[in-house]
């Protein structure tokens, strides 16, 4: 039986799994899916995941539970020796081994591309993953805790003050949702006001938002600043050290929450430790079919997808002549992928990936959003209807779709929770602070020496012989 080996759990590689089991008859080949975390995430839903519209785990899709007839293993594949078609595969504790293959299906998706800048690394976050955004929220309502005990001054204006850095699709999303919310939050905290939030994104571009028209991003940017929202374009982040952020232009804002949303790379853990072919942004060279290798030449038995690929997009609207890393792109090459996998395990031949983009939409808090397609373009509440219809249907799974869809009716009627699980990065706290713990041993008492015995007299001992 043919051994498949899926390398990644999101959206291609989840796709591709789902439809193998549905396109492959039984014991026809064997599936194995490979990924650190045993869920899918639906990234599109992560801006509303941190503004608290979402419960974070309607927004994930487990992989055993809607994969019946694939082995899940939860660890990385750190290396690739397509040569001699074996994975290495390593734990989260460690330890690896040697997977062997027939076919192999690389969907590593991407990771938060970042710059060598002073305090980056060690002061923001990112928004790739369901645990950084709920990361967001918690910090936020936190933070909006602490600036009620504090009188006005420089650290409450921290505390009160976010900064976005990447103005585009997921920037703009996560930022006006958080706009929106810490607007919606001054009601349950008397002591803050409106003013005294601040909310900063910042863009190296002279626009955002490249995916739609120019006209719309600059409606996009009125609508923000109505909101009283600063934005800051042909800016760049220059340090992050001690609590602020320093911009090229010169100016420090203090902040306690810094997202870095400026850009994605192909996942660098799967794409530099195999022997598959790179092309110069870091992605793995792929051709129209999705079987991996150029015009020219074809790897046989090595696939791609989604973020971590080039793709070349026939349709003629792809960046540089490839699909643009979105969502859209790889949920439709993971479906061709299984069934030109599925036709080429028969003897047939692939078919060419071949989609136009449909659109943008885009969510800009609640009531309200911008969704363009060609010359079309919508504003307000009904491309925020069109904005939450689009992913509620595109959601996996009818399970989660009723989830995430009776979660918005609950919030229509009572509101978004407004509680942080902070504490949850540390569950132990109370626990140790009041469990009953053993006594120091006390020092043993040393016994005291013992006196020698006293010599007796001469005559004594004489008598005694």
């Amino acid at each position: 039986m043919p051994k498949i080996l899926i390398v990644g759990g999101g959206y291609a590689g989840f796709y591709t799994a789902w439809k193998l089991e549905k396109h492959l008859r039984k014991g026809e080949a064997e599936v194995t899916i490979v990924d650190p975390l045993p869920y899918m995430t639906y990234q599109p839903f992560l801006p509303e995941v941190a503004a608290g519209s979402i419960e974070a785990r309607h927004s994930v899709v487990a992989l055993r539970r809607h994969l019946k007839r694939t082995t899940i293993i939860t660890a990385k594949v750190t290396g690739i020796d397509h040569a001699h078609k074996t994975a290495t595969i390593t734990t989260n504790d460690g330890d690896s081994w040697q997977q062997e293959y027939d076919q192999i299906v690389v969907t590593a998706g991407a990771v938060s591309r970042t710059f060598p800048i002073p305090g980056i690394a060690d002061n923001a976050i990112g928004l790739k993953t369901i645990e950084e955004a709920v990361a967001i929220r918690d910090r936020i309502l936190t933070n909006f805790d602490k600036a009620a005990l504090l009188p006005p001054g420089p650290e409450r204006d921290r505390l009160l003050t976010v900064v976005v850095v990447g103005g585009g699709f997921a920037g703009i999303e996560v930022f006006a949702e958080l706009r929106s919310f810490a607007s919606a939050l001054i009601k349950s905290y008397p002591q803050v006001t409106f003013e005294d939030t601040h909310f900063h994104l910042i863009e190296a571009m002279g626009r955002i938002m490249p995916e739609v028209s120019l006209k719309t991003s600059e409606w996009v940017l009125k609508d923000l600043a109505k909101r009283g929202a600063f934005i800051h374009l042909d800016t760049q982040v220059t340090g992050a050290v001690g609590g602020n952020i320093e911009l090229s232009t010169g100016e420090v804002i203090p902040t306690d929450l810094i997202i870095w949303t400026a850009g994605v790379m192909a996942n660098p853990t799967v794409v530099r430790g195999g022997d598959l072919p790179v092309e110069e942004r870091g992605r793995i060279r792929t051709r129209a079919d999705l079987r991996v290798g150029s015009d020219d030449e074809v790897v046989e038995g090595a696939w791609a997808a989604g973020d971590v690929s080039a793709v070349p997009d026939l349709s003629g609207g792809g960046v540089g002549g490839y699909c643009v890393p979105n969502a859209q792109h790889a949920v439709r090459q993971a479906k061709l992928l299984a069934k030109n996998l599925t036709a080429v395990l028969r003897g047939e031949l692939p078919r060419e990936y071949v989609h136009k983009n449909m659109g943008a939409v885009a969510g800009l808090g609640l009531y309200n959003g911008v969704f363009q397609s060609g010359r079309l373009a919508l504003k307000g509440i009904v491309a925020w209807v069109a904005h939450r219809g689009y992913h509620g249907l595109a959601m996996p799974s009818w399970e989660r779709k009723f989830r995430v869809l009776w979660g918005w009716w609950n919030n229509l009627w009572l509101g978004r929770d407004i509680v942080s699980l902070q504490a949850v990065q540390d569950p132990r706290y109370v626990f140790e602070e009041f469990a009953a713990r053993p006594r120091p041993a006390q020092a043993a008492v040393a016994p005291a020496p013992a006196e020698a015995p006293k010599a007796e007299p001469a005559k004594v001992r004489a008598a005694a012989g």
